[in-house]
């Protein structure tokens, strides 16, 4: 089946053009003039964006809490692809904790294969985890197709997947095989306990030296093992100079931050408004704005959502202490970002490379994440001009800090290989590193 997309805006090679993207099998045959009546185009379906819209790659979210299985009535391989379908996003990568059981071997992996398989609207992937005495199983979970592994130097937050704040000997063993290891980066010994309703109280228990500390020790490990490493979720705009020049020096360290710390500020999060706690948190506004600027000049690769969903008797207890840590926005994760980004003078262009092609390298998909010949049809229609409240999500809780705020961007439609996405009708594919 051949179709054409005609679109007088598609992001195209980081850049915004007119272009005619001729779908065949699933893939992208040829990136075309707009009006082009050749090369295949005379036979093939169309699909004419309107004036306001963009045709953009669909977006590539790797750091994903689905929950599946065993906390399903957090989230869910249906509720949480059909979020990100409406979303833009047709790929996303699932991370090893909260599910029974975590994922830090290979038949835990098949338990979340078999908990994903027909259910996925868009295409689904998967992180292993490295816990204290797992080394032996790395290798066979990078061979069973995780794309790395992800540790936490600190307590999880769940007892089923412990801290591990020496990852020299997965780090040596990873480096053996060229794995890649994710790591939820904050020093133990300079957080705080955190209780009660003032957020000020809670942010000075998770300071940003605890980050930077965290963060400098895993750059002197990957140093010295030779291991690629990817610092999840920055917070801290105070590390970026150490990361920069770490990366000066050769060593293989990665960086993604997330739409709540780009978009979100401490100065106005309410006091017992628990929808805004998260780990590491949300800083001040100058922080923000260094973070922004650590994005342009490439010290942090990526944004992703770290979509981390609880049930409202778990997240919005009213306290900082008690509340689960972590933000749903996996649906409204492109409006978050772009509507702050559109305000600092990026271009849409600029959202889409570190939301969809930055995020789809770091896992070796290079056939996603981009509009180009070969590539896959993986595509998404957006109005970026256009407003919306935010109100009900796809998500299986609605709890957001975003509820209500008027964002910008409205996605119109996703396609996944060619095909627009019906969430009643799942066609995602459970795929690992052997597809990239």
């Amino acid at each position: 089946m051949r179709t054409v997309f005609r679109a007088s805006r598609a992001v195209v090679d980081g850049a915004e053009r007119p272009a005619a993207v001729l779908v065949e099998d699933g893939q992208i045959a040829a990136v075309l003039d707009r009006d082009a009546a050749a090369d295949g185009t005379l036979d093939a379906a169309e699909v004419v964006l309107a004036a306001d819209e963009v045709l953009i790659p669909g977006l590539v979210d790797t750091h994903v809490h689905v929950n599946e299985p065993g906390r399903t009535e957090w989230e869910g391989f249906a509720s949480a692809t059909r979020a990100a379908a409406a979303g833009g996003v047709t790929t996303l990568v699932d991370m090893p904790l909260n599910a029974l059981p975590p994922t830090v071997d290979v038949p835990a992996l098949e338990v979340k294969r078999k908990a994903a398989d027909g259910r996925c609207a868009v295409d689904v992937g998967f992180w292993g985890g490295a816990i204290p005495g797992n080394e032996q199983e790395l290798r066979a979970l990078h061979e069973a197709g995780v794309f790395g592994v992800k540790c936490f130097l600190l307590d999880s937050g769940v007892p089923e997947f412990p801290a591990l704040p020496d990852p020299r000997g997965a780090l040596r063993e990873l480096a053996s095989f060229d794995g890649l290891l994710l790591a939820h980066a904050e020093d133990g010994a300079l957080v705080g306990e955190a209780h009660g309703r003032r957020y000020r109280d809670f942010l000075a228990s998770r300071p940003r030296a605890a980050e930077d500390s965290a963060i400098a020790g895993l750059v002197r490990m990957a140093r010295g093992t030779g291991a690629r490493v990817h610092v999840v979720h920055l917070s801290s705009a105070d590390a970026l100079p150490l990361l920069a020049e770490a990366r000066s020096e050769g060593v293989r360290v990665t960086v993604e931050t997330c739409p709540h710390y780009l978009a979100l500020t401490a100065e106005e999060v309410p006091d017992g408004d628990t929808r805004f706690k998260c780990c590491p948190p949300v800083r001040e506004e100058a922080n923000r704005d260094a973070l922004w600027q650590g994005l342009a000049d490439g010290v942090i690769d990526m944004v992703v959502s770290d979509h981390s969903p609880a049930t409202p008797e778990l997240k919005g207890t009213g306290d900082f202490g008690s509340a689960w840590g972590g933000i749903a926005s996996l649906q409204i994760g492109l409006p978050v970002v772009w509507t702050e980004a559109r305000r600092r003078g990026w271009s849409l262009a600029d959202v889409v490379a570190r939301m969809a092609t930055a995020p789809a390298d770091l896992v070796g998909l290079r056939h996603k994440g981009r509009i180009a010949p070969g590539a896959a049809a993986d595509l998404a229609v957006v109005a970026p001009d256009e407003t919306f409240a935010v109100g009900t999500l796809a998500h299986r809780h609605p709890t957001t800090p975003y509820a209500g705020r008027t964002l910008h961007g409205v996605v119109r439609g996703t396609w996944l290989r060619g095909e627009r996405v019906d969430p009643d009708r799942p066609a995602g594919r459970l795929i690992g590193r052997g597809d990239a």
